[in-house]
């Protein structure tokens, strides 16, 4: 049966609500309401890529320098971030996540899990199935 622009723009808006709908759901799972989501992001980037410059971070989160300036500035403050001196550029320094960072990723993560583990138990085996395959579908158009 061919494939038809139609059908795939169905599938594009379906798929495009109940990701919208999960993350929304995933989100209400938090540990600590007192740092944004935006600030998670921003640690997650940290955990997985390692020290970087404000500048780096600016640019893997896709974000303008002055905005990650004041999101470094505000987890500094919250004693989530450290910050050094950049090994061959003395204008720029390097930020890393403190062990206290590391700590709420985890249980943030954790929070998230458990709900979902879950949830995911009320799953029959033909339903965990598909999930195990869409999930590396959409890690697949996610790396794109």
């Amino acid at each position: 049966m061919p494939r038809t622009t139609l059908d795939t723009a169905a599938l594009a808006h379906d798929l495009r609500l109940a990701v919208m709908r999960f993350s929304r759901r995933l989100r209400h799972q938090r540990v600590d309401t007192s740092v944004t989501l935006t600030h998670l992001s921003a640690l997650s980037t940290l955990k997985r890529h390692g020290a970087m410059s404000p500048g780096e971070l600016a640019g893997h989160e896709r974000v303008q320098p002055p905005s990650m300036t004041r999101v470094v500035v505000a987890l500094e403050g919250m004693g989530l971030l450290t910050r050094s001196p950049h090994p061959t550029d003395g204008r720029q320094v390097v930020i890393d996540l403190t062990p206290a960072a590391e700590e709420l990723l985890t249980a943030e993560a954790q929070a998230r899990e458990a709900w979902l583990t879950g949830h995911l138990g009320e799953l029959s085996d033909e339903e965990l199935t598909v999930l195990r395959e869409a999930a590396t579908i959409m890690e697949k158009l996610a790396a794109r």
